[in-house]
């Protein structure tokens, strides 16, 4: 079985670390009232903020630009403004006849915690309370779900499954495009790739 967070690292290169701050994490985790995936925080650490393949988007807790905390709460509040009692949607658009949740909440012990997004409009959530991981992602009207862990699931994005919904990949061989997200208004970082990965 694939390690996936050794796989992500290796396609992603050495970790940069540039703004690894455990006290942000600690500050971060008693604002949300959860703890977010140990994974999860490595790779965020290792590599954010950051874009990645032209369309992922990963945040960090310990910066003022791009921050992870910051991109949470406006999530939450704009995903917790959708009438969802009030919609009409058909049982394959609604996540709780989907996935068997009791409550479509945001930003609950319970809820849906947005964790990284594209700009194809997907936003990967993480579900609260629950002792295995446990991810969902909506894509427009559809919604996928996924018990796996946040490495894993960017291992499969990443490798061109389907991981946000039917025909989703967003595959692109060769290595993965990585690019800095600028940290300044007058800031310009350009793209570069990861190690060959035979793709």
């Amino acid at each position: 079985m694939t390690d996936c967070m050794t796989a992500v690292m290796a396609m992603l290169g050495p970790a940069q670390n540039r703004f690894a701050d455990p006290a942000a994490w600690d500050r971060l985790h008693a604002d949300l009232g959860i703890q977010l995936p140990s994974d999860y925080r490595i790779l965020i650490d290792a590599y954010a903020p950051i874009q990645l393949n032209s369309h992922l988007y990963l945040y960090h807790p310990a910066t003022e630009r791009w921050n992870l905390g910051e991109e949470i709460r406006t999530s939450i509040q704009a995903w917790s403004e959708v009438p969802w009692d009030k919609l009409d949607l058909d049982a394959d658009e609604d996540p709780r006849q989907l996935f068997g949740l009791d409550e479509l909440s945001f930003g609950t012990p319970n809820g849906l915690w947005p964790i990284a997004s594209t700009d194809r409009g997907e936003t990967v959530f993480l579900i609260g309370a629950t002792s295995a991981p446990r991810l969902l992602v909506s894509y427009h009207d559809t919604w996928a779900e996924h018990r796996i862990s946040f490495a894993e699931w960017l291992y499969r994005y990443l490798i061109g499954e389907d991981m946000t919904g039917p025909n989703s990949a967003a595959f692109y061989p060769g290595p993965v495009q990585m690019q800095h997200l600028p940290m300044s208004a007058n800031e310009h970082p350009q793209p570069w790739y990861g190690p060959d990965r035979g793709m």
